[in-house]
Parts: C-alpha cells; sequence; structure tokens
C-alpha cells in the first residue's frame, strides 16, 4: 500500500502522461490531415507555458490561500482551431466561505492538495464535434477521483454519439457495471443550461467523489476514462476532418460555440473552483473558444 505522498505523485505522473498521449496524438491527426476547407494550412504544434505561485501563506483576492503550479498545452492549427489541455497540482487552504462546499475541508481546515487534467477543444470543422475531458484528484481530509467526456456536436451525428457513449460504457463496464448509467445520468443532468432548457451537447460521462475504499482500483478507473476518451474522439476527429464545410456550417457553429461560453461561465464548477481559490486566469480560461458570435 503505497503512503498518501506516494498516490499524489503516482496520479500526477498519470496526468502528465495522458498530457503526453493526447499531444502526440493531435499532433499526428493534424499531421494527416488531407482535405476539409484547411488542409493548405500551416500544421498546428504543441505551445506549453509552465506557470507557478510562489510559495505562500498570504491569502489571495479570493481568501484563499494557493501554491504550487502547472502547464498549458495549446494547439492551433488546421484540424483544432484551439485545444488546450492543462496538468496542474497545486495546494493549500480554501477561504472559509468556499471550504463549507468541499467535502474534508472544514475538517483539515480548509487545507488541500488536488492534481488533474482538463481538456476542450474546439475546431476548425463544424462537423467535428467539440470535446470536454478531465480527471483529477483532490485531498483534503478526505481524498478522491472525479472527472469525465462529454461531446458537444454543432450538427448531431447519431453513430458519433454511439460511438463515444459505447467507448465510455465499456470503459465504465470494466471496473463497475453501475458506474455507466449513474455517470451518464450525472453527465446529463450536470451539462445543462437551466436559462435555456436545454443540453450542452450529447452527453458522455461525469463523475465526483469517487471513494470507493479501494484508492487502486478508483485510480484504474480514472486512467481507463482518460485513455477511452482519447481513443473515441481521436477516431471521431479522423471520421470527419476530412469533409468541406459551407459559410452557412460555420456561421452555426460560431452561434453553438455561444452555449460553450454561457455554461462554462455561469455554470462549470471546474471554472468556479478555479477563479475561488484564485487560479491561474489563463488556464482557467483556456476552454474558450477563439471565436463566437451570439444572434
Amino acid at each position: 500500500m503505497s503512503s498518501l505522498e506516494e498516490k499524489k505523485e503516482l496520479a500526477f505522473d498519470w496526468f502528465q502522461a495522458l498530457r503526453d498521449q493526447i499531444g502526440a496524438e493531435f499532433e499526428a491527426i493534424e499531421e494527416e490531415l488531407s482535405g476539409g476547407n484547411k488542409a493548405d494550412q500551416p500544421i498546428g504544434k504543441q505551445q506549453r507555458t509552465p506557470w507557478s505561485r510562489s510559495e505562500t501563506n498570504e491569502p489571495n483576492e479570493s481568501g484563499s490561500i494557493l501554491n504550487g503550479g502547472g502547464e498549458i498545452t495549446l494547439i492551433k492549427g488546421r484540424v483544432f482551431e484551439k485545444v488546450g489541455f492543462n496538468i496542474s497540482k497545486v495546494h493549500g487552504r480554501f477561504s472559509e466561505e468556499f471550504a463549507e462546499r468541499i467535502p474534508g475541508a472544514k475538517e483539515s481546515n480548509g487545507e488541500f492538495w488536488a492534481a488533474g487534467i482538463s481538456l476542450v477543444a474546439h475546431m476548425q470543422s463544424p462537423l467535428v464535434p467539440a470535446v470536454h475531458m478531465n480527471t483529477r484528484m483532490i485531498c483534503t481530509s478526505k481524498c478522491w477521483f472525479g472527472g469525465g467526456a462529454d461531446l458537444t456536436p454543432m450538427y448531431v451525428n447519431d453513430e458519433d454519439t454511439a460511438y463515444f457513449h459505447e467507448q465510455l460504457k465499456a470503459c465504465c463496464d470494466r471496473h463497475n457495471p453501475a458506474y455507466y448509467p449513474e455517470y451518464k445520468e450525472w453527465c446529463d443532468r450536470y451539462f445543462f443550461l437551466p436559462h435555456r432548457n436545454e443540453p450542452r451537447g450529447v452527453g458522455g460521462i461525469f463523475y465526483d467523489y469517487l471513494e470507493s475504499g479501494n484508492w487502486d482500483d478508483d485510480f484504474s478507473f480514472t486512467k481507463d476514462v482518460g485513455e477511452s476518451f482519447l481513443k473515441a474522439y481521436a477516431q471521431i476527429v479522423r471520421t470527419h476532418m476530412n469533409k468541406p464545410w459551407s459559410e452557412e456550417q460555420r456561421e452555426h457553429q460560431l452561434v453553438r460555440r455561444g452555449r460553450y461560453v454561457e455554461y462554462n461561465l455561469l455554470y462549470d464548477r471546474g471554472t468556479q473552483f478555479g477563479l475561488k481559490t484564485g487560479g491561474n486566469t489563463e488556464a482557467i480560461l483556456m476552454s474558450m473558444p477563439p471565436e463566437v458570435k451570439w444572434p
């Protein structure tokens, strides 16, 4: 049995490894493009920007103490108009107000440790869906995993939706047959825009506070979520990326992206967590699309 500190390092090492796998696969996709509307544009490459906080015991503007750092990776290319995937490892103390919302934080006097990877991809082609994925480990007086993946097409394709869900269900079933129905429903409920009374996309899975009593099993599931996401999404991208699209389809894409912005700024817990703890603003808002319109 590993110590808690060893578990933290194992988890963060995995988040870095997944980041590297994603970067390599997405660069390969950029290289492979041969059709569509952007084949003559420059091939996108990873651009990495590290960030860190100087160690301090002084609360920031949000009332929290935040130390640690991470690295932002961006690809802006001919398939990926903008994909950002951020790894981070931070620790500190929640503000008294925010600690009320986090399991185990009151018992830890607000002290926390958190690490993870988060990804959002906005695509050049309106025929290739946007996607979100994240996995994370958080410790207060308790430790748990959370994360998931969900697909946001501009034009719903039933085959893509079925394939994405099949891969996530297979992932869940390898670990616990009860996971998929629970986490699918949680995703549908979570990624919903109440002010528009509509879902953000076609769903996927979402889970949080996963602390089954067997850390190795929970970690194994979390790793499988990341790998299953990458397999499923890469296949969907390759299926559609060489198809041409019209200006009308592009206009529709830009308007639909507005829903993504609305959700992330109004409801997303990860965005709120980052801002409430005084995290890196560029890393937190990397999920925003590079171009968007409201009608």
